[in-house]
């Protein structure tokens, strides 16, 4: 194997320090996620049910809809900060004039 491709090779370290941002912003997301489905809609679902919001307990809103919303609330944060990642890195799409592809 020649000393390019080896994973603790210089030319490489760009590449690993990349993927171990990626996967920690992956990761905290997935966190947060988790704990809104499972946390809101099953753990805390009595306390939340408490809450009435439009002639809806809380609890079962989070059980319905809130996870859902939050999904897709992260899938935005993932796209805009690994935008940012993308940029940081210098492997971000864009033309030979700076504008995004």
């Amino acid at each position: 194997m020649s000393e390019s491709r080896q994973p603790g090779a210089p030319d490489n370290d760009w590449r690993v320090q990349y993927w171990k941002r990626n996967l920690r912003l992956m990761v905290g997301l997935l966190v947060v996620w988790f704990a809104v489905s499972f946390g809101a809609g099953i753990l805390f679902v009595e306390q939340l049910n408490e809450i009435v919001i439009g002639d809806f307990p809380l609890g079962f809103w989070f059980a319905q809809q809130g996870s859902i919303y939050t999904f897709v609330v992260l899938i935005l944060v993932y796209a805009l900060r690994m935008d940012r990642l993308d940029e940081e890195f210098g492997v971000d799409e864009r033309d030979a004039e700076g504008n995004r592809l």
